[in-house]
């Protein structure tokens, strides 16, 4: 049996920090993954407004504020998207997709810890189709990915002469 020799460098390159082109892939394909997700969630609410606002009105809010977060999700779903498209904004861009997730992760957390007698899912498409526990997850997983995300652009603009 012969064990191959591997150079000291080569052994510790795993604990080397990423590299700012690597690291600016990488928050390209966090960009992208929330902006498909933000475009999807807010385009199957749009499409058929009519059940997103009955389910609106299901939820434990006052009935008044239905008109308020049925185009008012949708539009900042909307906003978050377009600032996650250009260098300038998509920090602002990961920081709102980040409290927006944390907010809908709150949300559903209150569901899965039965607070409130009933929550119906006002999640349009595919997302419907997910029991409480996955949505908790689909949401962690967007919240801690636009974490990561704010991350990689701080880490981006204090080691690069690029500023986002």
């Amino acid at each position: 049996m012969r064990q191959s020799v591997v150079s000291n460098s080569q052994k510790r390159a795993w604990f080397y920090p990423l590299s700012s082109k690597r690291r600016l892939v990488f928050i390209h394909i966090i960009s992208a993954l929330l902006v498909l997700m933000f475009s999807y969630a807010s385009f199957s609410k749009l499409v058929d407004v009519k059940t997103f606002t009955g389910q609106m009105n299901n939820q434990p809010f006052p009935n008044w504020m239905t008109p308020y977060l049925v185009w008012g999700i949708p539009t900042i779903e909307l906003l978050i998207v377009a600032a996650l498209l250009f260098d300038k904004t998509r920090k602002l861009g990961m920081w709102s997709s980040f409290l927006l997730m944390s907010a809908f992760t709150v949300y559903v957390s209150l569901a899965v810890f039965k607070i409130f007698d009933r929550i119906p899912c006002s999640c349009g498409g595919v997302l419907s189709k997910m029991g409480w526990m996955e949505h908790f997850y689909f949401n962690a997983f967007f919240t801690l990915l636009s974490l990561l995300g704010i991350y990689l652009i701080r880490k981006h603009a204090k080691d690069s002469s690029m500023q986002y």
